[in-house]
């Protein structure tokens, strides 16, 4: 079983591993081995025995989920806003020279919007929890020209691509033959 290396745990992942969990405290009561439970469900033989030590310490209610990580620092109301700002664009924002949301934009963004400070990496998190990838546009730009993106691809693209490379055969040889 893979988690994800970072924006941590939706509520649906938090609630499938609590599930999990419970599962191997079954296992646990059956006498099952800490080895076969890790095996047979892809996970590994030091998260079953911790799993197993607090079921020993405080039975199956020890391995319900404790909530997340770390609180959400935005409301409901403060996202919405910015993922509203998200939307308009870069632009829209203040940030006119390109077009690309960094996670240090957004991060700008939010301190101005909402008056709450995140590092890059907590705005990594965060945008990942909400749906939005900072390195694949969510949506296409509203200023997106389709027709002169066509005439561009069929007009100018030819003209400055190189040519093939010839059909002729090449030496192998790391040096040329000297002329003589």
């Amino acid at each position: 079983m893979r988690y994800a290396a970072a924006g941590g745990y939706t509520p649906e992942e938090q609630a499938r591993r609590e599930r999990l969990r419970l599962e191997v405290a079954e296992r646990f009561a059956a006498g099952e081995s800490s080895a076969r439970i890790a095996r047979e469900l892809r996970v590994t033989k030091r998260s079953v025995e911790r799993w197993r030590a607090a079921w020993k310490q405080g039975g199956a209610a020890a391995l319900y989920s404790a909530g997340p990580v770390a609180r959400e620092r935005l409301s409901e109301r403060q996202w919405e806003k910015v993922a509203a700002l998200l939307d308009a664009g870069p632009g829209v924002c203040g940030f006119e020279d390109d077009q690309r949301w960094t996670l240090a934009r957004v991060a700008d963004l939010i301190g101005r919007t909402c008056h709450v400070n995140y590092t890059l990496t907590g705005v990594s998190k965060l945008l990942d929890r909400h749906g939005y990838s900072w390195q694949v546009p969510v949506r296409r730009s509203a200023a997106r020209d389709e027709e002169e993106i066509t005439r561009w691809r069929e007009e100018t693209w030819p003209e400055v691509e190189p040519p093939p490379a010839s059909s002729a055969p090449t030496s192998a040889s790391p040096t040329s033959r000297g002329r003589g």
